[in-house]
């Protein structure tokens, strides 16, 4: 509608400059654009048409803050919703304590559940305060009495400013017949009235005008304070909100990694078994060695069970015999082409290798 009636003025303005001009052709320099020469009412039409311009803008602008505050509002809640469900699981699992090797778990959840409880609760306060602090205030000006009654003053200026049109253009047409016959009382009269009727419409436009300029300059500086007053305190409780759950974070944050430490501090759960250590190399094979040497040589060699069977070592035969049982190590003496003595395993002995 708004549209539609801004393009009918459009062209009703049209139409009106393209008789002014006829008849200022034919008429001698008389027309409607003389009434309409004064400054004053020029710069008044121009204004009261700029204020209409940014009034109308400031008010879609309210109103689509007010839309989006209430879908925030919504989804909002629909948030709480799920949150306040994940504070019930939380403290549900907290307080079953379903656990057998301890409660560290249960005493997070229940801490967990708690922090969630109190920032649903905070974001419950900003849902309330975004819609009694943001939307009710604009939704009111944008529906309220102030702006529609500066509107209908425009467009009761901008009707009246066509009526006046429309007369002197009718006066125009009055003075060319005038001229153009000897004239007679009659025409002289109507003429008269014509005139006098034209005054009537610039004094009353004139102050109609000036009460369109004031109502809608005061709509305009009020939009403007009310909706800058509307998104600080918009921005300010959103700030408030999210300081409060950065400090119920940090609180939670400090629990639950307190329980953490708990956990990774304590000693690991004792295991029963009922099955016994399998014994060593030595009770299985009889052989046990006190000579702590030997056992770092063990440790460090490859050695085997073997038995002497002939004497082709000089130096080591005054205690090696025949048929003595020994522990031959690769890497000695014993495995060398020559100056050596023959090592044979017993068929019943058990060999051991060992590799370090």
């Amino acid at each position: 509608m708004e549209a539609i009636r801004k393009q009918a003025s459009k062209l009703r303005e049209q139409v009106a400059r393209q008789q002014q001009a006829v008849m200022k052709q034919f008429g001698g320099g008389y027309g409607a654009d003389n009434v309409f020469a004064d400054e004053a009412e020029a710069q008044q039409h121009t204004k009261l048409e700029k204020l209409y311009i940014s009034t109308r803008a400031a008010k879609h602008f309210q109103r689509d803050i007010v839309r989006g505050v209430e879908g925030y509002i919504v989804t909002g809640s629909k948030q709480v919703e799920i949150g306040n469900k994940l504070c019930e699981d939380g403290k549900k699992y907290g307080a079953e304590n379903t656990c057998t090797s301890g409660s560290t778990l249960s005493r997070a959840a229940v801490c967990f559940s708690k922090a969630r409880s109190l920032m649903e609760k905070e974001r419950g306060n900003l849902l309330k305060a975004l819609g009694t602090q943001v939307a009710e205030p604009l939704r009111a000006m944008v529906m309220g009495a102030p702006l529609e009654d500066a509107r209908h003053l425009a467009q009761r200026y901008d009707r009246m400013r066509q009526e006046a049109e429309a007369q002197a253009i009718e006066v125009s047409k009055r003075q060319m017949k005038l001229r153009e016959t000897s004239g007679n009382g009659d025409m002289i009269s109507r003429l008269d009235v014509a005139e006098s009727k034209l005054q009537e419409l610039k004094s009353n436009m004139g102050v109609l005008g000036k009460e369109a300029v004031a109502a809608m300059t005061a709509v305009e500086a009020q939009q403007q304070r009310l909706t800058l007053q509307r998104l600080i305190a918009m921005v300010e409780s959103e700030r408030s909100y999210h300081q409060r759950v950065l400090q119920i974070l940090d609180q939670l944050e400090r629990e639950m990694v307190s329980e953490r430490q708990r956990i990774e501090g304590a000693p690991p759960p004792a295991v029963e078994s009922s099955m016994p250590p399998p014994p060593s190399y030595e009770e299985v094979n009889g052989i046990f060695m006190r000579n702590p040497t030997v056992a770092e040589l063990v440790e460090t060699v490859e050695f085997f069970l073997a038995e002497v069977t002939n004497h082709g070592f000089t130096i080591m035969h005054s205690f090696i015999r025949l048929g003595l049982l020994l522990i031959a190590m690769y890497g000695s003496s014993f495995d060398r082409p020559s100056n050596h003595i023959e090592l044979r395993v017993k068929p019943s002995s058990t060999c051991l290798l060992v590799t370090t």
